[in-house]
């Protein structure tokens, strides 16, 4: 079953049964999807991964060395993604979640889970005027703590001219397994304090001491996303070359943050604790728009 919201401006999908996920995001005027466009084929798929985004939880990305050690104990982790030889991004993605409440211009989903420890997330989504907000929060219900971290997972269009703006000061260089190796200053070429088109060659990783703001150009599709996250000091930017979407992702904590030193960005969780995470994606239109997509549709 799919959820849907709308506002004067734009038209929200949710399939809660495929990971809590958004299917699409849409301008109501024109059908102009504001995530990558999901089609039926993608969504018969049931993966998340193929969908306009999805909820990261109790952890972001990837973690190393098959586990990790909670005050209790080590935790074991199996691998869970045909895609990905080390265990990625939680579990919260990959459970059915349900519809708590729901009013014209809000959902609340959530979903109670016992692997790899007992939790439960819930997810807010709101349409107000454009602005698509998104609320992550889980709870520990396990007897005993253990370090949680959130991210979410959008997926995002691009174009020849898409441009992104988000300052960082430092990224997490990566190994072949797309673990992280050190910190660095940011490169010039993935240096987004100003406006900049996105790198052309592949671009997986994660960037540090971020303040939370992006922006996000589309001139060709007409519209500027203004975005704002809490709860997320990280951003991790995924661009592979030669695809129609890019990727940047609110998180709290760095890949394998469970196995770097203090652990940064994880917090420690007992039994009715709690965290969250906040992103909010305000669509602005912009001037001569229209005109544009006629243009390049010449």
């Amino acid at each position: 079953m799919l959820i849907e919201l709308e506002d004067n401006l734009t038209h929200l999908t949710l399939a809660p049964a495929v990971g809590g996920s958004i299917v699409n995001w849409r301008v109501r005027a024109t059908g102009q999807p504001l995530l990558r466009h999901t089609d039926e084929h993608a969504l018969n798929s049931g993966l998340p991964g193929k969908l306009g985004c999805y909820p990261l939880a109790p952890w972001s990305n990837r973690i190393a060395l098959g586990g990790f050690d909670n005050p209790d104990g080590w935790l074991d982790l199996t691998p869970n993604s045909l895609t990905d030889p080390l265990p990625i991004h939680g579990s919260a993605w990959q459970q059915a979640w349900r519809v708590v409440s729901q009013t014209a211009d809000e959902v609340v989903l959530e979903v109670v889970c016992g692997t790899p420890f007992a939790y439960r997330a819930e997810q807010r989504f709101r349409l107000n005027n454009g602005e698509l907000s998104i609320a992550l929060r889980v709870t520990h219900l396990a007897e005993h703590a253990a370090w949680h971290g959130l991210g979410l997972h959008p997926y995002l269009p691009r174009q020849p001219g898409t441009r992104l703006q988000a300052r960082a000061t430092q990224v997490w260089l990566s190994d072949a397994s797309k673990l992280p190796t050190g910190l660095a200053p940011v490169p010039e070429n993935w240096d987004f304090k100003v406006s900049k088109a996105l790198p052309a060659g592949q671009v997986d990783n994660g960037f540090c001491q971020w303040d939370g703001h992006c922006r996000i150009e589309q001139p060709e599709l007409g519209y500027v996303l203004e975005c704002r996250a809490t709860g997320a000091d990280y951003f991790l930017l995924y661009c592979p070359p030669g695809l129609g979407f890019f990727c940047i992702e609110p998180v709290s904590h760095p890949v394998n943050a469970h196995h770097l030193p203090g652990r940064p960005g994880l917090k420690l969780l007992e039994r009715g604790q709690s965290i969250q995470l906040d992103f909010n994606l305000n669509y602005q239109p912009t001037a001569g728009a229209g005109l544009l997509a006629n243009a390049l549709d010449q």
